[in-house]
């Protein structure tokens, strides 16, 4: 392609993608679209949960703005209770009357008490009010095995046994069968430091006794990599049989410095900023080196990728506990979430689940709260724009993309997943990255005979522009009109630093 200058950034002349609409045949799990909602800082306490007796509204102690806002992305899935707090949280001591519930320290989070005034059956009771999926993630770390064996039983047994008859004198009849359960969390790290050895013959004696019930057959998540431990994925994949595992985790984030220095959620140079797209975008080459060592153990694909964790980390809020992991979030986040689900989307063969960290409050969070106020952040917008996405039927795509370099970094200025509904609809989400330049962008729609368009996008004025409790609409969803039909082109004008998702039908 022809190489230009523009500004100072170099670009590459010719942008165009072509959508082949008649030859899908992989579903986007809807799951991918799925959140977390850990014991930490204030993402249970305050975020989703307040109690009945707060003078914040709610809806028998939830949140209702929270509630509302949930709702209304249709959120498929929510992971609880963590994160590394699952491995240290005991289920019993959240169930029964809340006066006779014991205190414990979160010992990762802020050194915090909690008072397990949120436990099982909130967290269910939410779910069934949200119409998600419930995943609970069990505690192998300093838990028993009889322990998840019994918490198992406790929500999903329908018959008569010690624990479900505990259930019933606790409020609940019939039992929540739920499917998705997590067997351990990071259990290379907090989750007991354990080698991949060790942790695949653990997960085998817990996953044994992790029983299914009628009506409730478990779908069972193997505690898989941190980021780049390919090892990791083999060892599980050598000596765990296939049999005993539906699907195996994994957990990447987003950090444009270091782990010492994260770097702030708001003050970041151009180069920064495109670093940290260049970071979210590596999820593309991370996926598809664990996805070849699961191919050669499962070429059938059986055995699913759970990405139960992403997002980014920054370096916390000024003046905020650090243990809290309160970061604000920007128009950056919301192409950090644009590029990593369209590149989820474009994986959809192997990845069935994806969860956001995390739904309230911390880190790439979808809302923020403050006392009674609360604003929906640039990703939640992202994830109202890409729900058009959820159980469609994925599009071979294939795009050519100027570059965006600044200083020496370099990276493809768009990103973009395409996607069939059943209503014979085509969805293109694309994202232009480009700090300064609206991107003229050709599409060939193949195999359709569609005869109308329309779009919503998002933008803001600055690459840090961010929603705040004083103003609350500094990055929204916008109508998008910059196109032009006809029978043999979309010829589309994709704003700078714009999210656009185009539905044609």
């Amino acid at each position: 392609m022809t190489v230009m200058m523009l500004s100072g950034l170099t670009v590459l002349a010719q942008n165009k993608l072509i959508v082949n609409a008649d030859q899908g045949k992989t579903q986007i799990s809807k799951h991918i679209y799925g959140h977390f909602s850990e014991h930490l800082g204030r993402c249970i306490y305050g975020g989703i949960w307040v109690g009945p007796d707060s003078d914040i509204e709610n809806i028998n102690g939830y949140r209702t703005d929270v509630f509302e806002a949930l709702k209304n992305l249709n959120i498929p899935n929510l992971r609880w209770p963590g994160g590394c707090f699952a491995d240290e949280y005991h289920w019993t001591d959240g169930i029964g009357p809340k006066s006779e519930r014991p205190k414990m320290i979160n010992t990762h989070w802020g050194g915090v008490t909690e008072d397990n005034s949120f436990g099982t059956h909130e967290f269910l009771n939410f779910c069934e009010m949200l119409e998600t999926t419930p995943y609970i993630t069990g505690n192998v770390g300093s838990g028993s095995v009889e322990e998840m064996s019994k918490w198992v039983e406790y929500i999903n047994f329908d018959g008569v046994s010690p624990m479900a008859d505990l259930r019933r004198r606790n409020g609940r009849e019939e039992p929540w069968n739920i499917k998705y359960w997590g067997v351990g969390n990071e259990s290379w790290g907090c989750g007991g430091n354990m080698t991949p050895e060790y942790y695949a013959n653990e997960y085998r004696r817990y996953a044994t006794f992790a029983r299914n019930y009628p009506g409730a057959r478990l779908y069972k998540i193997a505690g898989g990599a941190n980021s780049t431990d390919y090892n990791w994925t083999e060892v599980l994949m050598q000596k765990i049989p296939l049999r005993m595992m539906d699907a195996m985790s994994l957990h990447y984030y987003t950090i444009p410095g270091n782990w010492g220095d994260k770097g702030s959620s708001t003050e970041f140079s151009e180069r920064e900023y495109l670093v940290t797209l260049e970071k979210a975008a590596f999820m593309d080459e991370l996926l598809d080196k664990h996805e070849t060592i699961m191919d050669k153990y499962d070429p059938r694909k059986r055995v699913k990728l759970i990405v139960d964790e992403w997002g980014t980390w920054y370096d916390v809020e000024p003046n905020t506990n650090p243990g809290f992991l309160y970061q604000q979030n920007t128009l950056r986040d919301a192409f950090v979430a644009a590029i990593t689900l369209n590149t989820f989307n474009n994986h959809a063969d192997r990845v069935h689940m994806a969860n956001l960290a995390q739904t309230v409050n911390v880190l790439q969070a979808l809302i923020l709260t403050d006392e009674k106020e609360m604003l929906l952040t640039p990703t939640y917008h992202v994830f109202d724009l890409y729900k058009p996405h959820m159980d469609a039927i994925l599009l071979p795509t294939h795009l050519e993309s100027e570059d965006v370099k600044i200083e020496d970094v370099q990276i493809d200025a768009l990103n973009v997943s395409s996607s069939l509904s059943k209503d014979g609809t085509v969805n293109i989400s694309i994202a232009n990255i480009h700090p300064d330049k609206a991107i003229d962008l050709e599409v060939a729609l193949r195999g359709s005979d569609a005869k109308s368009v329309s779009g919503r996008y998002l933008t803001a004025p600055e690459l840090n522009s961010h929603n705040s409790f004083e103003n609350k609409d500094v990055v929204g969803i916008q109508e998008f009109k910059d196109y032009k039909w006809n029978k043999d082109a979309l010829n589309v004008k994709v704003p700078a630093k714009s999210v656009v998702v185009l539905q044609v039908k």
